[in-house]
């Protein structure tokens, strides 16, 4: 799991089962299932309400010119980006 916070910090953690991690409040993260089984984990939160927006949305909303120099990409790399977001649906 690798939680982004501001000032282009970012902090990547392995797991093992049973583990638990914690993200906090506001602060984006990715989870990737880097090995051969399938992954299992249970989200919470602490609010009434859900929402998520995926990478691909959050920089899809925010000024290309920033994403470019803030990610050091150029143009072509940007427009690669996808700029929607993937639904993953369990089988």
């Amino acid at each position: 799991m690798t939680v982004v916070e501001t000032g282009a910090r970012a902090r990547t953690m392995d797991f093992e089962a049973g583990d638990v991690g914690y993200v906090q409040q506001t602060l984006a993260h990715y989870i990737e299932n880097t090995g051969n089984e399938d992954l299992r984990f249970l989200e919470m939160f602490k609010a009434n309400r859900y929402e998520d927006m995926s990478l691909s949305e959050w920089l899809s909303h925010t000024p290309p010119e920033l994403v470019m120099a803030h990610l050091d990409i150029d143009k072509a790399t940007y427009d690669a980006l996808p700029k929607e977001k993937p639904v993953l649906m369990p089988r």
